[in-house]
């Protein structure tokens, strides 16, 4: 088992995760049940996964949590590019969480890579 807070990938989608809250706050109230909700899982679902996939036994279902993780990243990259042109959020904005999305991805990426050469 690892800490999972020993990991910067956790670090960064845990930050990431906290962005999104703040920033769905200013979503239309009729995205309440649609936009806002769907975001904010998906979003909560890639540090979940990372701290999910720490607490298992193996480095396989590891390599399996932080699959699911970058699943979950790429949703997340939709949604903001949705709530972008809805207008929802700003250029600025929309640049700055994608972008991180994408460091994300490619942090997990390397990290299912490495899992997989040690199995």
């Amino acid at each position: 088992m690892r800490d999972f807070r020993e990991l910067k990938v956790w670090e960064k989608a845990h930050a990431l995760t906290l962005a999104i809250y703040r920033i769905t706050r200013n979503f239309p109230s009729d995205e309440q049940f649609g936009l806002t909700v769907q975001l904010r899982r998906a979003v909560a679902s890639i540090p979940t996964n990372i701290a999910e996939g720490c607490g298992r036994g193996s480095e396989r279902e590891l390599a399996r949590f932080m699959s699911i993780a970058g699943g979950s990243a790429s949703e997340v990259e939709y949604q903001l590019r949705l709530a972008w042109d809805l207008n929802y959020i700003g250029d600025e904005m929309y640049r700055k969480l994608n972008q991180e999305t994408n460091e994300i991805k490619m942090m997990l990426n390397s990290f299912i890579h490495k899992l997989i050469a040690k199995s």
